[in-house]
């Protein structure tokens, strides 16, 4: 019914084109929609912002200087196959080193955030938990920044990193945030 009562208020407004933050968003939007007749052109934050990237309508003026690590969303990557996309925005800010962890792309952690983990891994999670073992693999590369594309997994892993009395060395950034940080908008 949500995605029905949606796709007609996207339709009666004359949407045509749909940007999520969210890698759930993204493939339902993308995925489940055109079952109900909601055939939108669908994107992630992260193709957008590559797109301007590669057109020249988004320019970085500024340096970071530091070294990032990129987690891969479930339903970003292993579920729709964006894998370059936030990579490519990472590589593209002027003074980031992209160091991999060692399970990255389709074989890359979950942070733990589905399935109502999001709420449980919140009342107190083990320290096997998910996003502590992916923040614990961050750490081993030697990172400042686990850079992600997805605010529940942000938010898995800014707990985690506490968890893990990680708060000085390693810091828990949205790519957006980056881009933000540095960029130049032409």
């Amino acid at each position: 019914m949500l995605a029905e009562d949606n796709i007609a208020r996207f339709k009666s407004l004359g949407v045509k084109k749909i940007v999520t933050l969210s890698p759930h968003s993204y493939n339902a939007m993308k995925n489940d929609y055109p079952k109900y007749d909601g055939s939108f052109e669908v994107l992630h934050y992260t193709q957008l912002l590559q797109n301007l990237i590669q057109e020249g309508k988004l320019r970085f003026s500024g340096k970071l200087n530091t070294r990032v690590t990129y987690h891969d969303p479930c339903f970003l990557g292993r579920w729709n196959g964006e894998y370059d996309a936030p990579r490519a925005i990472l590589t593209s800010i002027p003074g980031i080193e992209l160091i991999e962890m060692e399970k990255t792309k389709d074989g890359a952690l979950c942070c733990g955030g589905g399935g109502g983990n999001f709420y449980l891994d919140s009342l107190g999670g083990s320290e096997d938990s998910p996003a502590r073992r992916r923040v614990r693999e961050a750490h081993k590369t030697g990172v400042n920044v686990l850079s992600v594309a997805c605010p529940n997994c942000l938010t898995m892993f800014e707990d985690a990193v506490k968890a893990e009395g990680l708060e000085g060395s390693l810091a828990v950034k949205d790519i957006a945030e980056m881009v933000n940080e540095t960029y130049d908008l032409k």
